[in-house]
């Protein structure tokens, strides 16, 4: 690549500036508020992407928020990249953990803060710089389109329909995405699994109204302590899920596949020192790196119900109220999981109490293999510039969508992630490393080469 490292150089001052353009947009898909704020980053991607070089650029609205399609075009014979991302992101609260403002980026210690920094909008951002790259160096060897889409943290409710409908407009021959972690900085990886995901939230209903702890307590059912008590009998005295049928589905990964999964580089006394706690936790007879990339989980996102206002007032709750996200495995059914959560959740509850679960969102896992065109561009990208082979690795988290990529546009997608694990995302103080972001910058070119080189 002619030339590359010092393009980057010359104009990284204003590769992040532009980044904190879209960074300062509180583009959050989940709250009402920030509607409007939608449409303006995605205005905004959209024009940018028409700086960078790409044809046309439109924003293309949903039933909920849009999303941004541009392509460039070179000649139908070559091969189609399709590079995917979000530029939504989660919430912020809460405000007062954060050491600086969420939507005003920093840079401290070499890393960016802000929402979005990492998840996804810079990782995002890496494509649009190494296409401008590209483009303007007349390097570009394949046709590239992008779909960059507003409702991934709400699990991109509209994207499937918007695929199916743009199947011929979205035609490709792999789908690109950085929306992942590396092992380390300097330990380049490529995912190769994701979990899937069921999200869902729970309210108990004791009394028709709150009541007086004193007059009532000891003689009704207080809706707080029932659902802490069902909550806690979800796992059992070895971590694993007591849900019926829940496990059904899951394939038990082979020994020697476990052995290779053990190989990567992985530091159990750098975790916990990183997390700040004594010991990990979790299914009995797997390790950390299994629990998180091969084992479903269960987890309680969020719980309220009564007084939580500072100050004492001495109530018996009517309502009670948690979030709870299941993360499952490839083969496992997102929808059937969620069906016997709701079944199992409604059978253990005491007649004191009625319960009520609503689906917020899910999708499946996704699995690929690594002995593709597609995986061996990446990894002789992240040789090019890393200067050692990227280690295959199945991560924790969920891209719905990604699943849904292959089931209706019949392509798999390749994912090259320079985030990391201490990046926080989805928390307070997300950031993330220049050094990632211009690295991922000086990667992707690599990729669109060797993938096209294979593909003739």
């Amino acid at each position: 690549m002619k030339d590359l490292k010092n393009y980057i150089e010359s104009n990284k001052d204003r590769f992040l500036e532009e980044l904190f353009e879209l960074i300062r947009i509180p583009s959050i898909s989940s709250k009402e508020e920030h509607k409007d704020d939608m449409y303006k980053a995605a205005e905004w991607i959209k024009n940018k992407l028409t700086d960078d070089g790409a044809e046309n650029a439109e924003v293309i609205s949903t039933e909920g928020h849009p999303v941004v399609y541009a392509d460039k075009i070179l000649d139908p014979s070559l091969p189609t990249v399709l590079v995917y991302g979000h530029y939504d992101v989660q919430p912020v609260e809460p405000l007062e953990l954060w050491k600086s403002k969420p939507f005003e980026p920093e840079i401290r210690d070499g890393k960016i803060w802000a929402r979005g920094a990492d998840d996804d909008k810079g990782q995002m951002y890496m494509h649009f710089k190494a296409f401008e790259y590209l483009n303007s160096t007349n390097q570009l060897p394949c046709n590239v389109k992008f779909m960059i889409e507003g409702e991934e943290e709400i699990g991109s409710p509209n994207l499937g329909k918007f695929c199916q409908a743009n199947e011929d407009k979205l035609k490709c021959d792999v789908i690109l995405v950085s929306d992942t972690a590396m092992i380390a900085k300097d330990v380049p990886s490529i995912t190769t699994g994701l979990r899937g995901l069921s999200y869902v939230e729970v309210k108990l209903t004791g009394p028709n109204r709150d009541l007086h702890s004193g007059l009532f307590g000891g003689a009704v059912a207080n809706p707080i302590n029932i659902l802490c008590e069902m909550i806690s009998s979800l796992t059992d005295e070895n971590n694993k899920i007591t849900i019926d049928g829940f496990y059904d589905d899951v394939i038990e990964i082979p020994q020697n596949e476990r052995a290779e999964m053990a190989k990567a580089p992985f530091s159990l006394e750098n975790y916990k020192k990183a997390l700040d706690i004594e010991d990990v936790h979790g299914e009995k007879g797997f390790s950390t790196i299994e629990r998180t990339g091969i084992r479903p989980s269960l987890d309680v996102n969020g719980i309220w119900g009564g007084h939580t206002d500072k100050g004492a007032k001495t109530v018996l709750p009517s309502e009670a109220y948690a979030k709870i996200s299941m993360r499952l495995v490839p083969n496992q059914d997102s929808q059937k999981i969620t069906e016997l959560f709701e079944k199992h959740f409604t059978a253990i509850a005491p007649k004191s109490v009625k319960v009520e679960v609503d689906f917020l969102h899910g999708g499946e896992g996704y699995s690929a293999p690594s002995d593709t065109s597609e995986f061996q561009a990446a990894s002789k990208a992240f040789e090019d510039t890393f200067g050692k082979k990227a280690i295959p690795v199945k991560s924790g988290g969920s891209i719905p969508i990604i699943s849904l990529f292959e089931k209706v546009l019949g392509v798999k997608s390749i994912l090259m992630g320079f985030g990391l694990e201490s990046d926080a995302i989805h928390s307070p103080n997300e950031n993330y490393p220049v050094d990632n972001f211009l690295k991922g910058i000086e990667t992707i070119p690599y990729f669109y080469k060797h993938y096209s080189e294979m593909k003739k």
